[in-house]
């Protein structure tokens, strides 16, 4: 008969210890030890024995109150994430001792329900859901967040987006997001009961949202729903996406806006998540993924942006999301397209492109009033004038005296007429006929007392378009082919019509009709003057 030996108290609390704590297999307890499998069995059976010196230190010790501040922080953190904090302070234990310890200080999870694992295969089914984390403060300003979580069923491999809404077109932006990362997409897709996808749902019958069904027809997936309070039909990313991300992404971070966090999650994504060695796989998702079994992408990805069609008010200013977004004046009290994704605001006017401005998830902003108003001053009538006279200066700058050309429009403001209106018909004409041609004009109506851009006009028709002369009319009798007048000379017709101008205005309760540019002309034999 064999006799087992009898273990001292520090042999069997040792042996607990190697067993319970540090998840030592039987069999290397046997060769540490040097006890057969029997005597192993018989006293791990049995509590372990109060010890009789100073308890055994572990590595675990020193972190300990680390650990509790952590979970103190967020209890949902996982002994991986907490292991990832205590590396960089000097631990150097293993991972199993950590597990434990963190097991026993934090609150056991419910039985779960049971159910069968499925195994998809490649290219067979994706997975999507969204979660909740919290919310990111704007200066002041809390923007709810939330993350949009797809699985490759088959390989596990993960996209991961972070946004401020729920809405339709957000959803599946996140879709084509996810599409293009991972390249292609699985013949089904697998939904929880999301308002944005399913519509209703009675047992097992299922209707859609009629614009998610048009979107899966565009890129070629069949939608699946699951049973109701079913949700471990998805459990791939329930645990693996949504759940996952909520225990080794989020927990200990900080964050700027969504940015920020975007970023993060997609270094997390490629650095960690798809590459870890997958707990059911025994896989890495990266590894196991297989993109050629997935079918291809539409050759044109239509537009899902956020669209809304806003009114322009007076300010030039429109708005959207809390924000206002200026555009040109011209705009004003029209009807423009706008069209918003994660990164930006862009503003159209039917099809073409006005202006676009970066996203801003901060309320009360406005952008583009420097700009937009500047340009309005410089159409106002004052800097309209300024800038005219300006160009009119240069134009004939050499020309002619630039004391006889202020001179010249003195006595054009004098005589009651619009400066502006006859400065912008003064720039037509050095347009029709060059500077050269009007500045001589200039000089000869100022000389006449002529003041207005219809009397330099006239001057210039009549030196460079002569009248064209038809010929005469041939008479049956001959006496009167001969007869002939003598030309008038349209000069002293000029200076008649200026005459009686001056004499009407000397004459008190006289007025003459001063000709103006509205068309009103005085009468004249060939040409107005």
């Amino acid at each position: 008969m064999r006799i087992e030996p009898m273990l001292t108290t520090e042999q069997i609390n040792d042996l607990h210890r190697l067993y319970w704590s540090d998840h030592w297999p039987i069999r290397k307890i046997e060769r540490h030890l040097h006890m057969g499998w029997d005597t192993i069995k018989k006293y791990l059976d049995m509590p372990a024995q109060t010890p009789a010196g100073r308890p055994r230190s572990s590595k675990l010790d020193p972190y300990k109150a680390v650990i509790a501040e952590l979970l103190e922080k967020d209890p949902s953190a996982s002994a991986a994430v907490i292991g990832q904090r205590l590396r960089p302070l000097g631990y150097t234990g293993g991972g199993s001792i950590l597990r434990q310890y963190v097991h026993e200080v934090r609150p056991q999870l419910k039985p779960q329900r049971a159910f069968v694992r499925m195994e998809p295969k490649p290219g067979e089914r994706f997975e999507a859901d969204w979660g909740h984390f919290d919310s990111l403060d704007y200066q002041g300003d809390q923007r709810k967040l939330y993350a949009f979580a797809l699985v490759d069923g088959h390989s596990r491999m993960q996209y991961l987006e972070f946004t401020h809404s729920q809405s339709f077109e957000t959803f599946v932006r996140c879709h084509v997001h996810a599409f293009q990362k991972l390249n292609g997409i699985a013949r089904e897709i697998w939904y929880d009961n999301l308002a944005t996808a399913v519509a209703e749902h009675d047992g097992r019958l299922v209707r859609f949202n009629p614009r998610f069904l048009a979107f899966a027809r565009e890129f070629n997936f069949y939608p699946r729903a699951c049973n109701q309070a079913s949700g471990w039909e998805k459990g791939k990313v329930e645990r693996g996406g949504v759940g996952y991300v909520r225990q080794n992404f989020w927990p200990l971070r900080d964050f700027l806006d969504l940015h920020d966090v975007n970023r993060q999650a997609r270094e997390w994504l490629d650095q960690i998540a798809n590459r870890r060695l997958h707990s059911e796989t025994r896989e890495r998702p990266i590894d196991r993924f297989q993109p050629d079994a997935l079918r291809c992408l539409p050759a044109i990805t239509p537009d899902y942006r956020d669209t809304v069609e806003a009114l322009v008010h007076k300010d030039m200013r429109l708005q959207f999301d809390g924000n206002r977004y200026c555009v040109p004046h011209r705009f004003a009290g029209r009807r423009l397209t706008l069209k918003a994704d994660s990164s930006s605001v862009t503003i159209y006017d039917r099809v073409h492109e006005i202006v676009s401005y970066a996203r801003s998830w901060r309320r009360g902003q406005t952008f583009g009033a420097e700009r937009f108003e500047a340009e309005l001053a410089e159409f106002r009538p004052a800097a309209r004038r300024s800038r005219a006279q300006d160009r009119l200066f240069a134009f004939l700058d050499g020309l002619c005296s630039k004391a006889a050309l202020e001179a010249y429009l003195r006595d054009i403001a004098d005589s009651d007429r619009s400066l502006s209106r006859q400065i912008t018909e003064l720039l037509e004409l050095i347009r029709q006929y060059g500077p050269d041609a009007v500045a001589g004009a200039i000089e000869k109506a100022a000389i006449a007392r002529a003041f207005g851009a219809d009397y330099v006009a006239n001057i210039l028709r009549q030196q460079q378009c002569p009248r064209r002369e038809q010929p005469p009319l041939r008479l049956r009798d001959p006496r009167l082919n001969e007869l002939a007048t003598d030309p008038l000379s349209l000069l002293a017709y000029d200076a008649f019509i200026l005459q009686s101008e001056k004499e009407s205005n000397d004459t008190p309760g006289t007025e003459t009709p001063r000709s103006e540019s509205d068309g009103h002309e005085p009468p004249s034999g060939d040409d107005p003057l």
